[in-house]
C-alpha cells in the first residue's frame, strides 16, 4: 500500500500521431526507396508479361497480342529435339561440378587468405584473385584463345614442344573442353565466392580461436571444428541459391570461350547456347521464350525442394 500523502506516479501515455503527420515524416524514406522500387518493377516484374510469348506463335505482322496461341507446342518442340538429352546433361553436370568444387575451393581460398597477417599482402592477393571476376567474358575468351590457338597459342608453341608433345587442335577436340571450361569458370568466379566466405570468416569471434589454442588445438583442428561449422549457414544459403540455377548456364562461358565451334557441341552445348543458336538459325522467338520459362519453372521447383529439405533438418538456415 502506498504511504499516505504520497501520490502514485501517473501512468505514461503516448499519443499516436495523426496519419497525415506520419506520412509527412516518412516521406523522405519513401522518396529514397522510389528509385530502387522503380528499377525492381521495370527490371524484374514488368518483363513477366513476356511469358505469353512462350505460349504463342508470334507473327510480328499481327502484333504480339493478336498472334495465334500455340499452347504447349513451343515446349514440345524444345523437349523433342534430338539434342535435348545432351544439352540437359551438359547443363546439369557442369552445374553440379561448379557448385560442389566451387564451394570447396572458395572456402579453401578464403581460409588461406584469412591466415595472411600482413595487410598489404592480404589486400594484394584479394585484389588479384577478384580481378578475373571483373573481366567480361569477351576479354576472357581472347585470353583463352591466346593460350589455345592452333597457330599462335602459347600452349602449342611453347609449352607442349618443351615437354616433347605434339600440338593439339584444341578447338576441334571436344574431349578436352570439360576440363578447360571448368578451369576457366573457377579462375574467373572463385574470387567473388571467396569474398563472400571471407567476410563470413571475418565475422567469427577471435575468442573461439583463442580458447581453442589454449586447449592445444592446432590450425587444422581450428579450421575443422570452428571455421567450417560456423560457415555452414552461408554455405547452405549459397547452395539453395545455386540450385535454382542448375538448369541454366552462363552463356558467356559456354558460348564465348569455345567460340561457338560446332565440333565442340558434344561437351560445350547447354540449354542457353542451344536456344541462342536455334533463335539465330530459325528466328523462333517463341521457342526461345519457352526454354526460358521452362528454366524458370524448374529452378523455382528446385529452390522450393532444396529449402524444404534444409528446413526439415536445420530450420534456422532455411531461406523461408
Amino acid at each position: 500500500m502506498p504511504a499516505k500523502g504520497r501520490e502514485m506516479p501517473a501512468k505514461a501515455t503516448t499519443k499516436k500521431k495523426p496519419l497525415k503527420t506520419r506520412l509527412v515524416l516518412s516521406l523522405p524514406v519513401y522518396l529514397m526507396m522510389l528509385p530502387g522500387l522503380l528499377y525492381l518493377f521495370c527490371n524484374n516484374y514488368l518483363p513477366i508479361f513476356g511469358i505469353i510469348i512462350a505460349f504463342k506463335k508470334v507473327n510480328w505482322s499481327l502484333g504480339l497480342m493478336k498472334s495465334p496461341w500455340a499452347g504447349l507446342d513451343n515446349f514440345e518442340f524444345l523437349l523433342k529435339s534430338r539434342e535435348t538429352a545432351r544439352m540437359i546433361r551438359n547443363t546439369v553436370l557442369y552445374n553440379i561440378v561448379f557448385i560442389v568444387l566451387g564451394t570447396i575451393l572458395a572456402i579453401a581460398v578464403a581460409i588461406l587468405l584469412n591466415e595472411i597477417y600482413s595487410k598489404f599482402f592480404k589486400s594484394t592477393y584479394q585484389s588479384l584473385i577478384l580481378l578475373p571476376y571483373l573481366m567480361s567474358w569477351v576479354v576472357v575468351s581472347y585470353l583463352a584463345y591466346a593460350f589455345l590457338s592452333n597457330e599462335t597459342g602459347f600452349v602449342n608453341n611453347s609449352l607442349l614442344p618443351a615437354l616433347g608433345k605434339d600440338p593439339v587442335n584444341w578447338y576441334q577436340n571436344a574431349r578436352y573442353w570439360p576440363f578447360i571450361l571448368t578451369f576457366v569458370n573457377f579462375w574467373k568466379s572463385i574470387g567473388f565466392n571467396m569474398v563472400i566466405y571471407y567476410s563470413s570468416i571475418m565475422g567469427i569471434s577471435a575468442e573461439y580461436y583463442e580458447a581453442a589454442r589454449l586447449d592445444g588445438a592446432g590450425k587444422w583442428k581450428q579450421i575443422t571444428n570452428i571455421t567450417i561449422p560456423l560457415l555452414r549457414p552461408t554455405v547452405i544459403t549459397l547452395f539453395i541459391m545455386s540450385v535454382g540455377r542448375i538448369f541454366a548456364s552462363d552463356f558467356g562461358l559456354f558460348y564465348q570461350i569455345p567460340r561457338n565451334q560446332g565440333a565442340l557441341y558434344a561437351t560445350t552445348q547447354t540449354i542457353d547456347t542451344y536456344v541462342y543458336n536455334a533463335l539465330m538459325r530459325l528466328g523462333n522467338i517463341s521457342m526461345s521464350s519457352a526454354a526460358s520459362v521452362l528454366q524458370s519453372i524448374v529452378g523455382f521447383i528446385l529452390v522450393i525442394v532444396a529449402n524444404a529439405i534444409v528446413r526439415r533438418y536445420e530450420e534456422n538456415s532455411a531461406l523461408f
